[in-house]
């Protein structure tokens, strides 16, 4: 297996750690399987035609049984969003209870401004200052840093310092999740009313599946709507 690393934002990652191979072979065995039927060759025709029909016709079983696993790396705002789903997946984090090298943080050059529905969160110009935000928010990132340091050569314990970090700083996860929970997730959080910087990794993730499952998410992309 080759190693895949997609980079998002400024700072950020996302990085395949392992898969189960021939992924697509796994689904039509496991649509296979009610008639007691295996095949150990993926045939392009057949098997591609039986994937797209269970996409279609939403019989999603099948592929709940491919997996991969991914370490996300992205601003602590973003992976809250992401950590919703759960369904299918399996989430670890990094803690700052027991680590406490400096933080990254996630400092945008551009800031949106509000939309006008607040279902949107933002609308898609830029605000005139956002030089001078992106320059604000990086004195108040330093200043946060600082203090936390502070707090840990005072004693203060790591799991109380974490506190004075914003969210704005990274943190790293490894997840595991079927091919069905990534495409949950994909479809959702590649929806126009997520917030952008969301909407990156999800695609950062949708490129990583399409290369290890090229069949199956293809099919599950094309039918989403009817499912």
């Amino acid at each position: 297996m080759a190693v895949l690393e997609v980079k998002v934002l400024d700072r950020g990652s996302v990085e395949l750690m392992s898969n189960t191979e021939k992924g697509d072979l796994l689904v039509v065995n496991a649509a296979r399987c009610s008639f007691d039927k295996q095949h150990h060759v993926f045939y392009e025709d057949k098997d591609e035609k039986l994937i797209n029909y269970l996409a279609e016709h939403g019989h999603l079983l099948p592929f709940r049984h491919p997996v991969a696993t991914l370490r996300i790396r992205c601003p602590i705002f973003v992976l809250r969003q992401l950590g919703k789903h759960q369904v299918g997946f399996s989430w670890s984090e990094v803690s700052r209870r027991y680590i406490t090298s400096p933080p990254d943080y996630h400092l945008p050059s551009e800031w949106r401004t509000k939309a006008e529905n607040v279902k949107q969160g933002s609308s898609s110009d830029m605000h005139k200052e956002s030089r001078k935000f992106t320059e604000d928010a990086y004195r108040l990132a330093e200043s946060s840093l600082v203090y936390y340091e502070h707090l840990l050569e005072q004693g203060v314990c790591p799991e109380q310092a974490r506190m004075v970090l914003p969210q704005s700083m990274y943190t790293t996860c490894v997840t595991t999740g079927t091919l069905l929970g990534w495409h949950h997730l994909y479809k959702l959080r590649t929806e126009e009313h997520t917030q952008l910087e969301t909407q990156e990794f999800a695609k950062a993730i949708g490129n990583i599946m399409q290369e290890l499952f090229p069949v199956s998410w293809k099919a599950l992309c094309k039918y989403e709507e009817s499912n």
